[in-house]
């Protein structure tokens, strides 16, 4: 199928088809002209005039293809790359002038366009950022109002996911296990007592009290569940003073498009606009799989195409052996950093617990891949999530010929790494985070709608980084 093959590789064959076509009428010119000679001739001169023929001929045409290859086929590529950077990412993009100067008018059309969509996307952005503070002013007084009030807050859809919680019910969720939206509440807490309260709830009964359990059964809580018109459920949770007083500093978190989130099916066939995503790095002693160890590990979760900010993990982990100085010298990570923190198995189990129903999204993926299967055995949880990686996504998009350090990505989709957070776990998992924010539209743009599509898509990239899942 034609339609599925690149320009690049298309260019290619057409130039193999010439050059096996004119082998071919070499080789009928030579045995035509053998054919109709008078009296017996020997074999061996049209033998050698043909291999040399071939051989030049193959010269040929391999020659003018890598000329058009270089001035043809990669500037258009790279053209491409960039209208769908501007069209699906907003990441405005010159168009280079030198490789595309033998695209003729094409390249000036393009540039022209740019510019012209470039304004307008500039007038849009001005009145969405001006809406977008108005709405973070309504967040943060909302903040404020609800972490005054002594009750943890929490919104459930009507399948009892979390669509929103508040400050003070962040603090109780982080106590059982790191808090996330889109989590089933029975995460967290006992299903028999919820399940009971909302058997409870009816009609003529909206508010219902319950003792609420955490899901180890160590500590209890009074709460009131109440029932929301569009099949979902308010759950309040008292707290005491002296828990009040400990409450840390945390946003507002919340996505109401979760309020109408549909069941997925088989993960292959499910729209890449409906994944959970965690995109998460470690820092180690050293580059080896086998024989190093994790010192940091940061995870941000991604959620309807967006970073959701206040979820994350972002510990040192204490890897049990001295820090090579020469790691140290890259990440900054000292025996003293990790010194009082928990070990592999602890926090492997928080992420584990941080990245359930979710898709794992690692730069590299194989070698953070590898360390987390590495200690499964220690750790009790088995790493079987759907595994992207962003250096494949970035080799769909923008070729095999480009550079695909984390570097060179956030820099042709305009993020910005922090360079006091370049290196750092936490630093580099947000990176990753935001560049597969921008890396999904521009995979829809090209068709890739499902997980299933777009891992087919990766494996064709195997030459680069195997591909993690199974």
């Amino acid at each position: 199928m034609p339609t599925l093959l690149g320009l690049r590789l298309r260019i290619f064959l057409f130039f193999a088809l010439l050059a096996v076509g004119g082998a071919a009428l070499a080789a009928g010119a030579l045995a035509f002209g053998w054919s109709r000679a008078e009296g017996a001739l020997p074999t061996a001169p049209f033998v050698t005039a043909f291999v040399v023929f071939a051989f030049l001929n193959a010269a040929l045409a391999l020659g003018i293809w890598l000329l058009f290859d270089e001035h043809l086929a990669k500037p258009i590529n790279r053209l491409a790359a960039a209208l769908r950077l501007q069209a699906h990412a907003g990441v405005p993009q010159g168009i280079e002038a030198v490789p595309a100067k033998y695209l003729g008018d094409l390249a000036p059309a393009a540039r022209a366009l740019s510019k012209s969509v470039h304004g307008s996307l500039s007038d849009t952005a001005g009145h969405l950022a001006a809406r977008g503070r108005s709405r973070r002013a309504d967040s943060a007084w909302l903040t404020d109002l609800l972490s005054e009030i002594p009750i943890a807050t929490l919104l459930l859809n009507p399948a009892q996911e979390i669509v929103l919680y508040d400050a003070q019910a962040a603090d109780i969720l982080s106590a059982i296990a790191p808090p996330r939206l889109k989590a089933p509440l029975s995460d967290y807490f006992d299903p028999a007592s919820l399940a009971e309260a909302t058997s409870q709830l009816s009609g003529a009964v909206e508010v219902v009290e319950l003792r609420l359990q955490d899901s180890a059964h160590t500590h209890s809580f009074d709460a009131k569940l109440k029932a929301l018109s569009d099949g979902g459920h308010m759950l309040f949770i008292d707290i005491h003073p002296d828990q009040r007083s400990r409450i840390s500093a945390r946003p507002l978190v919340f996505d109401f498009d979760l309020m109408s989130a549909a069941d997925t099916g088989a993960i292959h066939d499910t729209p890449l606009k409906d994944l959970c995503f965690v995109a998460f790095d470690t820092e180690t002693t050293g580059l080896s799989v086998s024989k190093d160890d994790v010192v940091q590990l940061g995870a941000v979760r991604v959620l309807n195409g967006r970073v959701v900010e206040g979820e994350v993990v972002d510990t040192y982990v204490n890897p049990g052996r001295p820090i090579p100085p020469a790691s140290t010298r890259i990440h900054k990570i000292t025996d003293a950093d990790v010194a009082g923190a928990p070990g592999i198995a602890k926090v492997a189990r928080a992420l584990h617990h941080f990245s359930q129903e979710a898709v794992l999204v690692a730069h590299n993926a194989p070698f953070d891949i590898g360390l987390l299967r590495k200690y499964a055995p220690e750790t009790g949880v088995e790493w079987d999530h759907p595994v992207l990686d962003t250096v494949l996504l970035s080799a769909v998009i923008f070729g095999t010929t480009e550079a695909h350090t984390l570097d060179a990505l956030c820099d042709r989709l305009a993020i910005t790494i922090p360079p006091e957070l370049r290196h750092t776990a936490l630093g580099d998992a947000r990176a990753t985070a935001d560049a597969l924010v921008k890396l999904l539209p521009l995979l829809e743009g090209r068709g890739i709608r499902t997980f299933g599509a777009l891992v087919q898509e990766t494996r064709k990239h195997g030459r680069l980084l195997r591909d993690m899942n199974a």
